[in-house]
């Protein structure tokens, strides 16, 4: 059986995949970690005090979960980052994949300090220190880091039954990425390139296909829309939509095309700023025959709120 756990953290994703042999874990792997925080500094409304938001890592050790055969990562923002080091105090990783690997002897970047940059370059600065701080603060949590070079789709053999597609945005993208963040793991501090890079962040977002038993599960990352215009997209049994069911998120032909049977969003309730937006939230209800959210969404006419620790899914 297949187990699927699209954790509740609040601001961000964390996804637990995990093949179970009985009760026993033959496999497991999270795809991103969440935020740091379960209320964010930049909308700070209080949680519904219903909610039962936690951290990925207090998931993790509620379900007995102390090692994972993978940790990927679909990108560095802070609600996809921002919880790794709570994870790697609750679990040890055999593998962890992402499209960047930090320096062995990564220093702290220190965003915060006098460095005279613009908040945007001091807000990218902060996501790569926390992935870099969090594994250089848990040595030994991972055995194995992978970077991968994102010219293809990159595909997994995990176990028998179940394997993964691995895909990116343009493969353009990456050796740029690299440049950038190693520049600054090197001191220097070139604005300009920290700011673009910054708004390019969610278009290299990995996204993945998994296939078990027939049935497909596509996690679509943070990626925008016009990312799936070339792909060759099937039907598939379970959609995470992408980039928490914002307005660029997708589009009825990517749904027409996708045919979710369910869809999920991964989200925090009473965001300010319409993610998810009320009118993906109406296509995925046209094409979908469940539409679920992490966190306790309301939406008037739309979506009653529902308090969970998870939104989790049992595949045969």
């Amino acid at each position: 059986m297949l187990v699927l756990d699209f954790i509740n953290v609040g601001n961000g994703d964390s996804i637990l995949v995990r093949e179970m042999d009985g009760g026993a874990q033959k496999f497991g792997m999270l795809v991103d970690c969440g935020h740091d925080n379960l209320v964010r500094e930049d909308h700070q409304r209080e949680p519904d005090p219903r909610s039962k938001r936690l951290y990925a890592g207090e998931f993790l050790r509620r379900h007995g979960v102390s090692r994972l055969d993978m940790l990927l990562i679909t990108h560095f923002h802070r609600d996809h980052i921002g919880g790794l080091g709570r994870v790697l105090e609750a679990v040890e990783a055999e593998r962890l994949v992402s499209s960047y690997i930090p320096p062995a002897d990564s220093v702290p970047l220190e965003p915060d300090g006098d460095n005279g940059l613009p908040k945007a370059a001091r807000n990218l600065l902060r996501c790569v220190d926390l992935y870099a701080r969090a594994l250089r603060e848990h040595p030994g949590r991972v055995r194995e880091p992978v970077e991968l070079r994102c010219q293809a789709v990159e595909h997994f053999q995990l176990t028998d039954d179940l394997s993964m597609d691995v895909l990116g945005g343009d493969p353009a993208l990456y050796p740029r990425q690299k440049a950038v963040y190693d520049a600054a793991f090197r001191g220097e501090r070139d604005r300009y390139a920290l700011m673009r890079w910054g708004k390019m962040m969610n278009i290299s977002s990995l996204r993945q296909r998994l296939y078990y038993h027939g049935k497909e599960i596509v996690l679509g990352g943070d990626v925008y829309a016009p990312a799936w215009d070339n792909d060759t997209l099937t039907p598939c049994d379970i959609l995470k939509v992408p980039h928490h069911a914002s307005l660029p998120s997708t589009t009825r032909k990517i749904l027409s095309r996708l045919q979710p049977k369910t869809a999920v969003v991964c989200e925090a309730a009473d965001r300010p700023d319409e993610r998810p937006h009320p009118y993906i939230v109406g296509l995925l209800k046209e094409y979908a025959e469940q539409v679920c959210f992490t966190d306790a969404v309301s939406i008037p006419g739309l979506v009653e709120p529902e308090f969970h620790e998870s939104v989790h899914i049992e595949v045969e």
